[in-house]
């Protein structure tokens, strides 16, 4: 089984900064793609950033410029920092990898359980 477990949210005042960390644990043979995501209170789930494997990125214009993804290939980690935070940034932010468990299998689409970033005013 593989699992991703997050961590480094929290409160924090708006402007300040954060840094998530998603660790994936397990039978893990590659991961592809890892990417952020969150989801306000009644709002859909939205991709926030995501990162490939050769370390290519992309992001959501809302967040353009504040935040930055990364990732350690060799822990099965990737990161994400966010910077000048602001009200709206407020939400549960999931981890999400695919990854595959062979050299013959199948990616698996794994999610962490998520982590609370609320931004004051």
């Amino acid at each position: 089984q593989v699992q991703l477990v997050e961590s480094g949210g929290g409160l924090v005042q708006a402007g300040g900064s954060l840094r998530l960390s998603c660790a994936a644990s397990g039978t893990i043979f590659s991961i592809n793609a890892m990417a952020w995501y969150r989801q306000a209170p009644g709002k859909q789930r939205e991709l926030v950033t995501r990162i490939t494997s050769a370390g290519s990125t992309n992001y959501a214009d809302s967040v353009k410029g504040r935040f930055t993804i990364s990732r350690d290939n060799a822990k099965n980690t990737v990161y994400l920092q966010m910077n000048s935070l602001k009200p709206e940034d407020t939400a549960v932010y999931y981890c999400n990898a695919h990854i595959r468990t062979s050299y013959t299998g199948p990616t698996y689409d794994r999610w962490g359980q998520g982590t609370q970033v609320t931004v004051s005013s």
